[in-house]
């Protein structure tokens, strides 16, 4: 297998084009054997988890953007429900309550962001505050510039105090996200997934990306590396999102803490 984040990361002069969102440049052909490896996976980024919350030393945080019906959730359930959840926090951000507008965009993030031993995915994040906000126009561009330098020195600055940070976008293209939709319509029992504002949304997908574009090129860096993963095919995402946890974790060179020898005489009676 070849290095999974290099062959994903963001392009510095990033074009989103529906095209590349159904490539699957991972896949054996074989989807049954991709799920399997998708369960692998996930059981080995399970084992380095637990050392991860043992050591009580690193930080890892998972940011998952993408359009509606990407598969944000679907890499919830199908990546981060496989492991154990000791040490895993899955936070969705919804739109800012009023006590949250009243601060700084970054306040209620700032909150969510894991302690020492976390491995913590972030479902939607900080970026919707440059995406959706700029689409509506309801910042300028120089709000929206100041913004994509505040979330630059944001994410600088948990880098620096320890934070591993994995940004993932979940690239989709128009007619899969049409598919989806229609799927969740046509079947009651996903209309609790279906919100009337997602129809609206669609209407405005050049402007989003475009303002994807601009936020990842804006805000990719080696400490805070973007990677643009092909979503049309749900097994394909979940299997590149977990060879790049993987390959994360494997980086942090994990080790249980040293034994204790004082535990050496211990009985239990």
């Amino acid at each position: 297998m070849p290095n999974i984040r290099k062959l994903l990361r963001a392009s510095p002069n990033l074009k989103v084009a529906d095209e590349d969102a159904a490539r699957k440049p991972l896949s054996s052909g074989d989807k049954a054997a991709d799920k399997q490896l998708v369960e692998d996976l996930a059981r080995q980024i399970s084992d380095l988890q637990d050392i991860l919350y043992a050591q009580c030393k690193h930080k890892v945080l998972v940011v998952l953007q993408g359009m509606d019906t990407s598969g944000k959730d679907g890499t919830v359930r199908g990546v981060f429900g496989r492991i154990d959840p000791l040490g895993v926090r899955s936070v969705p951000f919804k739109a800012p309550t009023e006590p949250e507008k009243s601060r700084d965009f970054l306040w209620r993030i700032h909150q969510q962001v894991p302690a020492v031993g976390e491995l913590v995915i972030f479902n939607r994040s900080h970026y919707e505050d440059v995406l959706i906000t700029r689409v509506h126009d309801w910042i300028d561009e120089a709000e929206c510039k100041r913004r994509l330098a505040h979330i630059r020195d944001f994410e600088r600055m948990l880098s620096e105090t320890g934070t591993v940070i994995v940004k993932c976008f979940l690239h989709i293209s128009a007619k899969e996200q049409k598919a989806r939709l229609e799927e969740r319509i046509a079947d009651p029992n996903k209309h609790w997934k279906l919100q009337p504002d997602d129809l609206k949304e669609r209407k405005f997908w050049d402007d989003y990306q475009k303002q994807y574009e601009t936020a990842i090129r804006a805000t990719d860096a080696d400490h805070a590396p973007w990677y643009v993963v092909p979503a049309d095919s749900k097994t394909h995402r979940n299997l590149a999102i977990a060879n790049i946890v993987l390959e994360t974790l494997q980086d942090l060179k994990l080790a249980y803490p040293p034994a204790n020898p004082a535990y050496a005489d211990l009985k239990v009676d």
